[in-house]
């Protein structure tokens, strides 16, 4: 089969497409022939990045072939001897053995069941693809670590990227006022999502204008952490700061609950008891089409180097999709 193999560390141009082996299932996977696959900043951080190559992709200098990427759509063409909710022909999409080797950038891809839902069949598998490891990311932050609900005021940081545009529909779906934080090119895009206020967080302070939100979700890929410092600032007590990308330290949580009694959550997405039934509820809000997924860019699965560029610019609406 055909996949995409990180030759080293570094730029987008050493991930090149080259034959290798189809994988061989265990009893409890399927194999997937892949139709699209979601890219996401992790991923080129991961490319050029020595110790998240070795943390996420779990590098033990065994491998004959090093493949990234975690977030699939596509056919089921075999299912192992011990399945039994999934069967040959079901259309399946999900985000694969994040932390680990999911080896998604493939022709096929070896998944276990419980990290597949069924895709709903009002949604292309570009769509399906682009709703995995960002939609993920965003449910478990928003619903599950911030408990969103019913008029809770929320603060959503890059409010038009993969995360964030899930993260601003799922909270409006549970109700919640949302607050979206981008640039002022992309106010017309957030407030088609659903967004009741817009900040623009290159001329204005969202601090200084919000200053008693219930839940502030910070996706903010920067090298400055003062953001977080100023998400404080933004909750009034008893709120919640889930913080995504910067690593709060046990000062930091310790200082916000004993001065603005402010509990602050590092999120992570990876396997858990519960990722399936995640998934399966993120399908469900996709064919009911309480959220959608907006795919920006589309690229050849030959041109991965040009999708990993684009992503890198952290300036994409929505998600960037490889189509095979």
């Amino acid at each position: 089969m055909k996949a995409i193999i990180l030759k080293e560390i570094g730029s987008p141009e050493n991930l090149v497409l080259q034959e290798v082996p189809t994988p061989i299932i265990t009893d409890t996977e399927v194999l997937i022939q892949v139709k699209a696959i979601g890219i996401n900043p992790v991923d080129a951080f991961v490319r050029r990045t020595r110790e998240a190559f070795n943390v996420v992709y779990q590098y033990t200098g065994q491998e004959t072939h090093i493949i990234l990427g975690w977030d699939v759509a596509g056919v089921i063409v075999e299912v192992g001897k011990a399945v039994k909710d999934f069967k040959a022909g079901d259309e399946v999409f999900g985000n694969i053995k994040f932390i680990g080797q999911a080896n998604g950038y493939a022709e096929y891809v070896a998944a276990p069941t419980v990290q597949l839902a069924l895709k709903p069949g009002n949604i292309s598998f570009e769509e399906a693809a682009g709703a995995t490891m960002a939609a993920l990311t965003a449910w478990v932050s928003i619903v599950k670590n911030g408990k969103t609900k019913r008029n809770d005021k929320i603060i959503i940081h890059g409010a038009s990227g993969g995360v964030g545009h899930f993260a601003v529909q799922i909270a409006k779906h549970f109700g919640s006022y949302v607050i979206a934080v981008g640039s002022e090119s992309n106010k017309q895009f957030l407030m088609e999502l659903g967004a009741d206020e817009f900040i623009d967080y290159e001329k204005q302070r969202f601090e200084e204008i919000v200053t008693d939100a219930d839940i502030v979700h910070d996706a903010v890929w920067s090298a400055d952490t003062n953001h977080i410092d100023r998400s404080l600032k933004a909750l009034k007590s008893g709120g919640v700061l889930l913080s995504l990308v910067t690593y709060p330290d046990e000062a930091f949580k310790e200082k916000a609950k004993r001065e603005k009694n402010v509990t602050v959550l590092r999120i992570n997405v990876t396997p858990n008891d519960t990722h399936q039934a995640d998934q399966k509820a993120i399908a469900y809000l996709l064919a009911s089409k309480e959220i959608k997924t907006h795919v920006s860019k589309t690229f050849p699965f030959k041109d991965m180097s040009k999708a990993h560029a684009a992503v890198e610019t952290k300036n994409t609406i929505g998600k960037i999709i490889v189509k095979l």
